[in-house]
């Protein structure tokens, strides 16, 4: 299955996701590439850190959409880390995916930009049932006071043609520290809260049925 991460706007948290998602699959006996389509090539720096460092297992890494679907009978999951400054691209991997995962920030601006990109994805697709499209809380409060989490899922609900998952990633010091030190929330901290949030994710997005 080929998923792309993506979202119209920067700084929502998309190469940390999807580093995390592609060792979550590895790690879960499945074969899997990444795929570093954003000019920036955070996804491409974290696994040469990875890789520096000599932590298995090693995740395959292309910076290609062309060899990634060249390579699809190979892998069972192709996660691809898109960003908004090459829209050509972006579109692109859009039209070849089975699925586009949105990660959207607990603020109104980000569920506003989310409607246009559901918008933009169901305009590229026509009639055709795939991509289908998904979001979830990325980044969200631990104060259960805070209730701005709640209120963004709530809004994303009153969005048409996309599922929303109720797992979501919080806002924890985990997910920075696995950026930094090349290796994934759950070989941090195997037990840790984080790791947590990281499998309910994943088996939300990648457990489905195949399609």
């Amino acid at each position: 299955m080929l998923t792309v991460i993506g979202n119209l706007k920067g700084g929502t948290g998309k190469s940390t996701v999807a580093f995390n998602l592609a060792l979550w699959a590895l790690m879960n006996k499945r074969t899997v590439l990444a795929v570093d389509l954003d000019p920036q090539g955070t996804l491409s720096d974290v696994i040469r850190v990875r890789n520096e460092e000599g932590y298995s297992p090693v995740l395959d890494l292309t910076q290609s959409l062309d060899e990634a679907l060249t390579s699809a009978d190979r892998y069972q999951e192709i996660i691809v880390d898109v960003g908004p400054s090459d829209l050509g691209t972006m579109y692109a991997a859009i039209l070849a995916a089975d699925q586009v995962v949105v990660p959207v920030p607990p603020s109104q601006a980000d569920v506003w930009s989310t409607h246009r990109f559901v918008k933009k994805i169901q305009e590229l697709r026509g009639d055709r049932a795939k991509p289908e499209i998904v979001s979830f809380i990325n980044r969200a409060d631990t104060h259960q006071a805070v209730r701005e989490s709640d209120e963004a899922y709530g809004a994303l609900t009153m969005i048409q043609g996309m599922r929303v998952v109720r797992a979501r990633l919080s806002q924890r010091m985990a997910f920075r520290r696995s950026f930094s030190e090349g290796l994934a929330v759950h070989e941090l901290e195997h037990r840790g809260k984080a790791a947590h949030e990281l499998d309910a994710l994943a088996k939300a997005l990648l457990m489905r049925e195949r399609r």
